[in-house]
């Protein structure tokens, strides 16, 4: 089967940063699906994985973390799926990924693809939907079914208008928060409040005066989806007594939790790739909140993030992909679909 992927962490321009190779196809074992790939997202995970790294690897590493595509066949222990069903999954860490004519994936990952939405359209919400699912109602421990109670409390979403904070924003104001979004040009302003922020703030100037401009003292939660230590202090100043605080960005120097500790405030890190790396116990929720996420979508309750679609799936598309995402000006998701 044909696969993408690199041997050589080079900058995207480079020649060799992707390349096109044959690899045997897999077979599928005990709980895996081998899915063929009809469609893929690229996140900012795929081009820090490309990027990070030295020396030459012995063997063609191939990324790719959102995929939609059909089941080709089973392992003797899948119960949740069967040959011919559309899915889509953002697979696993510790696996080859979806840049690729087909792929194993662990069923208890995969979700069941959205009937009314086109497969470019889908791809663009495994990954980031899992991300922002689990920081908020698991790590944030919001509770998406007390609309009502939800009515009365703030979330702070910082970076609103990236993959992720496009369906926080979204799953957030589903849940019933009022929701200020971080934005910082004309174009994602628009764009976070489509998707359903209340409010915007510009986190390129000082959060906490642009916060307090609208009339908030503090917020009863935030999500930080970029530069965590630049927006540390800021955080702390604003979470309310007793408020929670979740991120997904990287940190280059010790998060100090001692701004916390007379709020008596809760930080917690999102990983969406904990659950299948470490094979928790609890792995199966990723199928389930594919299955509910395919739902809010059918039912328009959420929109796809796609921005915009290259096809086919091959070297320049992808490249093209890695350096859109890379311009961190992307709004939304960047979508490559149909193999050649």
């Amino acid at each position: 089967m044909k696969a993408i992927g690199f041997k050589e962490h080079l900058p995207i321009e480079s020649k060799n940063s992707l390349v096109e190779f044959e690899l045997p196809k897999p077979a599928a074992k005990g709980h895996d699906l081998l899915i063929k790939v009809e469609a893929v997202s690229v996140n900012p995970v795929d081009t820090g994985v490309r990027k990070s790294g030295h020396g030459i690897l012995k063997q063609p590493k191939v990324i790719g973390w959102d995929a939609v595509g059909i089941v080709a066949s089973t392992g003797d222990k899948v119960s949740l799926f069967k040959e011919g069903d559309q899915v889509f999954y953002a697979g696993s860490f510790k696996r080859p990924g979806s840049n690729s004519e087909f792929q194993l994936v662990d069923e208890r990952i995969v979700g069941h693809a959205p009937k009314n939405l086109s497969i470019q359209q889908a791809a663009a919400m495994p990954l980031t939907s899992l991300t922002a699912w689990e920081a908020l109602f698991e790590q944030l421990e919001i509770d998406p079914h007390a609309q009502t109670l939800n009515h009365n409390k703030t979330i702070l979403i910082i970076n609103g208008s990236g993959g992720v904070g496009s369906i926080a924003v979204q799953l957030a104001h589903w849940a019933g928060l009022k929701v200020i979004a971080s934005a910082s040009r004309p174009a994602t302003i628009e764009w976070v409040t489509k998707f359903g922020a209340d409010q915007t703030v510009n986190h390129r100037q000082d959060l906490v005066k642009e916060v307090r401009n609208l009339g908030y003292k503090y917020v009863d939660f935030i999500l930080e989806l970029n530069d965590l230590d630049g927006h540390w202090n800021e955080m702390a100043e604003l979470i309310k007594p007793s408020g929670r605080i979740a991120s997904i960005t990287e940190n280059r120097h010790p998060v100090n939790l001692r701004k916390l500790t007379q709020k008596r405030a809760k930080f917690a890190w999102e990983w969406m790739y904990t659950k299948s790396f470490y094979q928790t116990p609890d792995m199966i929720t990723q199928h389930q909140i594919l299955d509910q996420v395919a739902d809010l979508l059918d039912k328009n309750i959420l929109r796809s993030t796609l921005n915009k679609t290259l096809s086919p799936i091959n070297v320049p598309n992808l490249k093209k992909a890695h350096q859109l995402v890379e311009s961190n000006h992307m709004i939304g998701k960047v979508v490559i679909s149909a193999l050649e």
